[in-house]
């Protein structure tokens, strides 16, 4: 009698679970923008050095010098993933359900975004035949929980949810920056 309680929460529960769920068409995954190529430079920078391991481990170190915890690392393909967690408020966003409200009287409470995790999948990889020069590229995206947040003292639990790619080239700069100056500075490392 359990088992056929638990298969039908189960069923309940996945057939819930897929009306929520969006579905973009396959063929938008692969389509270029016109931004493409600005994103991948804005992405990638090369350096100079055949030791793939101390590159990786410099970039996981950078990572975590950002805030960022490593989740996976698969130094044979050279493949590193971190997030960090934060809270996604905005200032505006704030403003903006409070007119709502004050409209409506209280009687409408628009979702605001409230927790966000962050990640960065990085990829490094040899482009020539010596092996001596390494092409780094990370990619910055972020998962945006929505939610009311708190009513009177009674936390709500995040609701809907959207992912977006992170296309802030000063976030790119400062990493490539701080990874530029530990490969330069691993090798002489006590």
């Amino acid at each position: 009698m359990r088992r056929a309680l638990a298969a039908g929460a189960c069923i309940a529960l996945s057939s819930q679970l897929a009306g929520c769920v969006t579905h973009t068409q396959p063929d938008a995954f692969f389509q270029l923008t016109p931004e493409s190529a600005a994103h991948r430079s804005m992405q990638t920078r090369m350096f100079e050095t055949k030791d793939e391991t101390e590159l990786l481990s410099a970039s996981a170190a950078v990572l975590q010098d950002l805030g960022f915890q490593l989740e996976e690392s698969v130094r044979g393909v050279g493949f590193l993933r971190a997030t960090k967690e934060r809270s996604a408020r905005e200032y505006g966003q704030e403003i903006g359900r409070f007119f709502l409200g004050l409209l409506s009287l209280g009687k409408s409470r628009i979702p605001v975004d409230f927790h966000q995790k962050i990640a960065a999948m990085l990829i490094a990889r040899p482009i020539d035949q010596k092996g001596a020069r390494q092409e780094v590229r990370i990619m910055f995206y972020r998962v945006v929980w929505k939610g009311d947040g708190q009513a009177d003292r009674q936390y709500l639990t995040p609701g809907e949810q959207r992912m977006e790619m992170l296309r802030d080239p000063v976030m790119y700069q400062t990493f490539f920056s701080k990874l530029s100056k530990a490969v330069f500075l691993e090798p002489f490392a006590l």
